[in-house]
């Protein structure tokens, strides 16, 4: 019966709209290979936050992972696709129902005597709509892709969740060992400051220096708390990360014992297209997209559906019980919607389009991420060497200034001076080392994360 439908409706098919490509603008060419490629080792594990050693940091993070609001709103926004879904495909089915009547009535027979009756009438009704032209197809089609789009979108909130965890755990310890620098400082000013009070009061120094030293010393103070404050902003920011409520978070060490782990495996740029879960769902979006228009260009074309139905009538009157039943189909078939169906094929393209050129940007900007995290982590090696033996002259420059002021052969300023350029050694020395760390975070991040789809 499919296949004579499908002969007598086949002229109508004539009526479709026609199909509108994907805008050529809109396609992705990949480089042959990276600009900023860097020697690599093995690829990109899933539970990458381990290489790092830090046991602290790998609670933290699987617990973010587990735990974070953005990804339990991803979770259920793949259960809701998933329904769409299933819904969808429900459309290929025959549906199914029953129905039941019953009354009881009194009348006046021909005899002009009262008559009483009760009927019941339950039946049974199935309908089926034949997908000739695919169209229900198509819509299950669009609804599967649109669930998988949202279980790589979950996929890429996992990975920003994880990323952003590790990077904020990283500038945790920077923060701690910030403030390690901060009081060291403290102290060393306040030994200044002790030697400035001596020489004052036995009139070797004026009261300039005393106060410069005094002045200096309260400079330091004042930035311990700030940098408490960045520690506490930072707690409770990780706290959030984890879904849990604010207070303090556990440190495995220090910033230093953080394990700076070897750059992976870049691979080719094209292999790149199938690591990231952004750029996942934004080819399964594309994918519904097509999907969607398919279908809205069939909404041209006519529909057949079949009915039947069975049941029985029982009365108190009749002996037996009656059998009823029927059988049909009808043809749908649209004549004039005042322009609704066209409407809906050119919204149905526009979107296509839409996702077609959000698939470009999402590989372009992968691209690009990549390129930048490897030029990143480069450049930080080279500032790193650079700022160790920076740090090396100037921590040998501190020790002489301190032993000539202790000695009395030179004046505070230059004391003054060297502690200041220590101090922004340090400082300097521990953001390089973070970003070092948030860095390779990057790098793990933009290259997949060990992402594979349908895992």
């Amino acid at each position: 019966m499919r296949r004579v439908a499908l002969l007598l409706l086949l002229p109508l098919a004539g009526c479709m709209a026609p199909a509108t490509p994907r805008p050529e603008a809109a396609t992705v060419a990949t480089p042959e290979q990276w600009l900023n490629g860097l020697p690599g080792h093995g690829t990109v594990d899933p539970r990458w936050w381990q290489a790092f050693g830090d046991p602290a940091m790998t609670r933290l993070v699987e617990a973010a992972v587990a735990n974070n609001v953005d990804v339990a709103i991803a979770v259920a926004r793949v259960r809701e696709a998933r329904a769409q879904e299933t819904l969808a495909r429900a459309q290929l089915l025959p549906t199914l129902d029953t129905s039941a009547g019953a009354s009881r009535a009194r009348s006046v027979n021909a005899f002009g005597q009262p008559s009483e009756s009760t009927s019941a009438q339950p039946v049974v009704q199935a309908a089926y709509e034949v997908d000739l032209f695919g169209r229900i197809a198509d819509q299950v089609s669009a609804a599967r892709s649109n669930w998988l789009a949202s279980e790589a979108a979950g996929d890429a909130a996992r990975l920003s969740v994880a990323s952003a965890t590790a990077s904020g755990y990283a500038t945790l310890l920077a923060l701690d060992a910030r403030r390690v620098v901060v009081k060291d400082t403290i102290d060393a000013r306040s030994e200044s400051l002790r030697i400035a009070r001596s020489r004052a009061e036995v009139g070797y120094t004026s009261q300039l220096e005393l106060r410069q030293a005094e002045a200096e010393s309260q400079a330091a103070a004042l930035i311990l708390p700030q940098v408490e404050l960045a520690i506490t902003r930072q707690e409770n920011a990780l706290r959030l990360l984890a879904g849990e409520l604010p207070g303090p978070v556990e440190r495995g060490g220090s910033l230093t014992a953080l394990t700076a782990p070897a750059v992976p495996d870049q691979g080719l740029p094209s292999e790149l297209l199938r690591r990231r879960p952004d750029i996942g769902q934004a080819e399964l979006a594309l994918a519904a997209s097509d999907a969607t228009l398919s279908a809205a260009r069939k909404q041209f074309l006519p529909s057949v559906r079949l009915t039947a139905s069975a049941g029985e009538v029982f009365n108190s009157l009749l002996l037996d019980p009656i059998a009823i039943w029927s059988v049909g189909g009808s043809v749908l078939a649209p004549l004039f919607e005042g322009g609704r169906l066209r409407a809906g094929v050119e919204t149905a393209a526009a979107r296509r389009d839409q996702a077609a050129f959000a698939y470009r940007k999402a590989a372009l900007t992968a691209f690009r991420e990549v390129e930048d995290a490897l030029a990143n982590v480069a450049s930080l090696r080279r500032q790193r060497a650079i700022a160790e033996a920076q740090r090396a002259a100037i921590a040998d420059a501190r020790r002489h200034a301190r032993n000539r002021y202790r000695a009395g052969y030179s004046s505070y300023l230059e004391e003054l001076d060297a502690q200041r350029a220590l101090l922004q050694a340090d400082l300097g020395l521990v953001q390089l080392r973070a970003d070092q760390i948030t860095a390779l975070v990057t790098l793990y991040q933009v290259l997949g994360g060990g992402w594979q789809p349908g895992a």
